[in-house]
């Protein structure tokens, strides 16, 4: 039975309209309500908190119809399970709303079944104390993007409710009407033959290995666009340079997105073990000190080396730039002996 102090569950509605119309419950509630995740959703779905026209409705897969209005009851934040630990954080910017945090490579975002400690949540917790906003029922940080385990870089946290909904609003939209704009740093083997471009390709769940994720026909994965330009290329063979240094724009946010795009075109990543197999003979043409530096990368090439979004409170333009981490500028400099 909740404590008598404890605040009233928020309310929100989401009404159908016609583009809308069939769609699950679950999915039409995520895009409508763009400051809960589709597992938040799902999760007060099956807990009795969604309602139209006074009829509890607890099936996920509902299918919604014109002219619905779902009332969502989104209870309070229960006090904190995750514990704070020690890990310090490189700090790039803070206020009383948000933290961007420049992640080093190794350092998981967010608590897992593999990963119960040890991760950027659990440093945060200890970082921020009780002024941070209860996200998913639980009061913990506000994690609006993600970056992989073993991708380092710009990510942004939000302190606050408030803070919380305006930058998940922003990277839903993924800047089509505002400021957001997320740039990677990646070293691929070969390089494409022209300067620039994009890629423009449906991304979803791989058919038959759950864990990674692939470019897929459009009625099958996610709208997916990454632009890319040429800033430096390494070395020669009969195929063309044997590796480049490519700035990505995301026009969207897939998980594994450059991975699986710059794997599509060609040119995968050096390092990345689930999509950048194959190239071992790009490996065996380095140089033996080049081979060697190779050897004691253990990631994939890939760094968020440009973050700029609106400031969810004040509206500002916020921008940062993180230079490549020193693991990655030593292979770039390796690199450029060829």
């Amino acid at each position: 039975m909740p404590h008598s102090n404890q605040p009233p569950a928020e309310r929100l509605t989401a009404d159908v309209d016609e583009t809308h119309a069939g769609q699950r419950l679950d999915l039409f509630l995520t895009g409508a309500l763009p400051q809960l995740s589709r597992t938040r959703v799902q999760a007060l779905i099956r807990e009795g908190q969604v309602a139209s026209s006074g009829a509890t409705i607890e099936d996920v897969k509902y299918r919604v119809k014109p002219g619905d209005r779902f009332e969502v009851a989104v209870p309070p934040p229960i006090d904190i399970t995750l514990q704070g630990e020690n890990i310090p954080l490189d700090v790039v910017y803070e206020d009383d709303a948000l933290i961007v945090i420049d992640k080093p490579a190794g350092l998981v975002v967010h608590p897992g079944a593999g990963q119960p400690d040890g991760t950027l949540v659990n440093a945060l917790i200890a970082h921020c104390g009780k002024s941070l906003s209860g996200i998913g029922g639980v009061a913990r940080p506000g994690i609006v993007h993600r970056l992989d385990q073993k991708t380092s870089g710009l990510l942004v946290v939000a302190k606050t409710d408030q803070a919380h909904r305006a930058l998940a609003a922003q990277f839903a939209d993924h800047g089509r009407t505002g400021d957001l704009e997320r740039g990677y740093l990646a070293l691929v083997w070969g390089a494409p033959q022209r300067t620039h471009g994009s890629i423009d390709a449906p991304i979803g769940r791989h058919p038959t290995s759950r864990t990674k994720m692939a470019v897929l026909k459009p009625d099958k994965g996610r709208h997916a666009v990454t632009h890319w330009q040429v800033v430096e290329t390494y070395g020669q063979d009969k195929d063309g340079p044997i590796a480049a240094l490519l700035a990505c724009t995301l026009e969207t946010g897939r998980t594994h997105q450059v991975r699986v795009h710059l794997a599509h075109i060609g040119h995968p990543l050096i390092g990345d073990p689930l999509y950048g197999l194959g190239f071992k003979s790009k490996v065996k043409k380095l140089p033996p000190a080049a081979q060697a530096k190779l050897a004691t990368l253990d990631r994939q090439a890939l760094h968020a080396e440009h973050l700029a979004f609106e400031h969810p409170v004040t509206g500002t333009l916020l921008e940062f730039n993180s230079p490549l981490p020193a693991d990655l500028a030593e292979i770039a400099d390796t690199l450029k002996q060829l």
